[in-house]
């Protein structure tokens, strides 16, 4: 079987497995309503000096199974040079009111270099709020995280997520993301984008840039959003 091919099976198992365990793309803090759930897909091109792009492929869901349990799947690849795929589990920690919620996430699953595969494990803490602005409604999200990847390192993340659901067709979406592996320099990403709400449906397409730490061009990233 030819890279390419194991390329893509692997890519369509994850959807699978993602749309089995199947309202804004809120993560986070925020848990779902029991039988409701959230998809996220999303592909990312970042183009290279000599003209070839490279990509990297995502898949996100989530889905209430009670009151004060949510589990969902988080699954990246890069280029089917590495990547990752982690079953979790959201549970509520504290409810302030108006001033906001935490939650906690504790996940498992495996991550890969090219043909190698070893375990991980995942521990977030979350801090999520409702926000109104000028321009509507919104949300900010932090999210305080350790990841254990076997066989590789203890990685120290800390993301930041803020967007608007003002009920119109376009909203701004803003997220960053920040990690720490020891030996390694401080790795981030900021990823700018517009969501966008059809009149009918329960989807959302989101259009934006990707520009980290790693690379040196601006990357094109399109998602689609689900809700069930």
């Amino acid at each position: 079987m030819s890279a390419d091919a194991a390329h893509m099976i692997r890519l369509v198992l994850i959807s699978l497995l993602s749309l089995v365990l199947c309202s804004p793309g809120w993560a986070g803090a925020w848990l779902r309503n029991t039988g409701s759930g959230f998809t996220a897909a999303s592909v990312t091109a970042f183009p290279e000096d000599d003209g070839v792009y490279k990509y990297k492929a995502a898949i996100y869901s989530e889905w209430g199974m009670k009151p004060n349990l949510t589990l969902g799947v988080d699954a990246e690849e890069h280029q089917d040079l590495y990547g990752h795929a982690l079953i979790f589990a959201r549970i509520p920690v504290a409810d302030f009111g108006s001033a906001g919620r935490m939650a906690a996430e504790f996940g498992v699953g495996a991550h890969h270099r090219q043909y190698g595969a070893w375990a991980m494990y995942k521990t977030t803490l979350s801090y999520g709020k409702g926000i109104n602005t000028g321009l509507g409604a919104g949300w900010i999200a932090l999210d305080a995280a350790l990841e254990y990847r076997t066989h590789e390192a203890l990685i120290r993340k800390l993301d930041f997520t803020a967007g608007l659901s003002s009920g119109r067709r376009l909203d701004p979406l803003l997220q960053i993301e920040t990690s720490y592996t020891p030996g390694r320099p401080w790795y981030w990403s900021a990823r700018p984008s517009l969501i966008y709400r059809p009149k009918t449906g329960k989807t959302s397409w989101i259009v934006g840039a990707e520009r980290n730490s790693a690379r040196d061009h601006t990357g094109f990233k399109i998602a689609l959003w689900l809700d069930y």
